[in-house]
């Protein structure tokens, strides 16, 4: 027990290494992890938060309960043309992802924004580079000894032999480096942002002119339907003439109406040709290849199903333009701190080493190694305000960008708006019209069988079939405008959604 006390009370064993030199390494590797790890000068991003309606002022039948079709608008298909339902649009919308020239171009500027990233990236790690070089001098007799290049005395010869390597590291104490990665990232994102407005805008205008080649196709068969109705009344009135029952009036009448109609065929067809002509340049392909499967006449596309609207909220991250502003505001924002890091000192790391001798024989040993290494800090005095002006610039460019984000927010409420009225009001149109158009029929049949009886003049008969020829146009149109009023609505939703998509590819680093 005596013992065990005794070397309880003794004073601990002497430590390997002295605590001071401990202490003071630990503080070194503190410092330099201190450095390192640096702080982020500039100010820390905060997304926009617009201020958005509850829900739709224009509510119609595929928008009346827009809270229920929220969940749904979020899981929409990417493919929003296939609610048409029409083979060839599909098979159209394929070929204009693939060929597109827009879309390539979009795609181009996807890859150049990943490449600057890159770059960026590439900033915050040490740069090294290697040489060689062998230098053989004569001396001049007119060069004082000790001039270079050629001060080794009259007529002396020397060689020199060199090889090795130099490494630098600008350390990122104050994160301004990391602000320029945080600004190409967000530019990057930006890019693939826009790459989707392109494909939309692109896929929106490929239906538009598809659905005006179906709507003129349309007006076409309406002019030639209508040309053989009044035909057959001009072949009518003939007979009437010739019978002693009609007068020459009504026979001139009757002509100059078929003339009138078959007038407005030749305009019908050449809207035809452009519009195909136009599909073609935008999938991009020669305009007379799609002749042969475009110019026979089809219906014009309908829906087969509601649109799932959703909430205005859900625009935010639907339309690709709203998320490309958004992302431009972070890359201005973070531009803040890459200029206010030049207030600041920066620090870096250098070296050089290599092998250095005048001897070939002796180059390749132990005695011609020579290196340099050490820190080095650069902190910038007087500049007459340059970088605080510099800040104030990406500053205003921040604001700028602030204002283009809320008046993209506004134009897209604005788009889903007006496209939601036009889809509506064109259902109301289109039944109207309908209804017109049975009712001229009507009034043409009985208006021919009366003439017929002689108990009506022709002139009943001629305003018949105008009204009907005109209402049967009216209808063709309708029907158009109600196509390209979805393609809008479909549009100023964002389309196919590709929200989850786009971030994918950021996430892969592909377009």
């Amino acid at each position: 027990m005596a013992r065990l006390r005794k070397l309880a009370a003794a004073p601990p064993s002497r430590p390997p290494y002295p605590r001071r030199r401990i202490a003071g390494l630990g503080a070194i590797v503190a410092t330099w992890a201190g450095l390192l790890t640096g702080c982020t000068v500039g100010p820390d991003y905060v997304p926009p938060k617009p201020v958005m309606p509850a829900a739709f002022t224009e509510q119609t039948g595929s928008a009346a309960n827009a809270a229920s079709t929220a969940k749904e608008a979020q899981t929409s298909h990417d493919a929003w043309w296939e609610g048409f339902d029409d083979a060839t649009l599909n098979a159209l919308m394929t070929e204009a992802l693939h060929a597109a020239p827009d879309l390539a171009i979009a795609q181009a500027r996807v890859r150049e924004a990943r490449a600057l990233r890159g770059i960026a990236g590439a900033e915050q790690y040490p740069t090294a580079s290697a040489g060689a070089l062998y230098d053989r001098t004569h001396g001049s007799a007119n060069v004082p000894v000790g001039v270079p290049p050629g001060g080794l005395g009259p007529g002396a010869n020397g060689n020199l032999w060199q090889a090795g390597f130099d490494a630098s590291w600008e350390i990122d104490v104050f994160g301004g480096k990391r602000r320029g990665v945080e600004s190409a990232d967000a530019s990057y994102q930006a890019a693939v942002a826009d790459m989707g407005d392109v494909e939309l805008t692109l896929l929106a205008e490929v239906a538009r002119n598809y659905i005006e080649l179906r709507g003129v196709q349309r007006q076409l068969a309406v002019a030639r339907n209508n040309l053989s109705i009044q035909q057959d009344s001009l072949s009518l009135t003939r007979s009437q003439f010739d019978a002693g029952l009609a007068s020459r009036l009504d026979v001139l009448r009757a002509q100059a109406q078929v003339s009138d109609t078959e007038a407005a065929i030749p305009t019908f067809q050449a809207d035809e040709r452009a519009s195909i002509y136009r599909i073609g340049a935008l999938i991009g392909h020669p305009p007379e290849e799609l002749l042969a499967q475009l110019d026979t006449p089809q219906a014009i596309p309908s829906a087969v199903a509601d649109v799932p609207v959703g909430l205005p909220s859900d625009l935010l991250r639907r339309r690709p333009d709203i998320r490309a502003a958004d992302r431009r505001i972070a890359a201005a924002n973070a531009r803040i701190g890459v200029a206010q890091a030049d207030l600041y000192p920066h620090f870096s790391l250098t070296g050089v080493a290599g092998l250095e001798s005048l001897n070939a024989s002796t180059f390749l040993t132990a005695p011609s190694r020579y290196f340099s290494i050490g820190p080095n800090i650069s902190w910038l005095i007087f500049d007459a305000g340059k970088v605080r002006f510099a800040m104030r610039a990406e500053e205003a460019r921040t604001d700028q960008a602030a204002a283009v984000y809320q008046r993209t927010v506004l134009g897209a409420l604005r788009d889903v708006e007006t496209a939601l009225v036009s889809y509506a009001q064109s259902h109301v149109r289109r039944d109207r019209l309908a209804a017109e158009v049975a009712a001229d029929r009507e009034a043409v049949t009985i208006a021919t069988r009366l003439y017929r009886q002689g108990l009506n003049d022709f002139l009943s008969v001629l305003d018949a079939e105008r009204s009907l020829y005109a209402a049967d146009d009216k209808l063709a149109q309708s029907d158009r405008d109600m196509a390209l009023a979805l393609v809008a609505l479909y549009k100023a939703l964002g389309g196919g959604w590709q929200e989850a998509t786009d971030a994918a590819h950021v996430a892969a680093g592909q377009p």
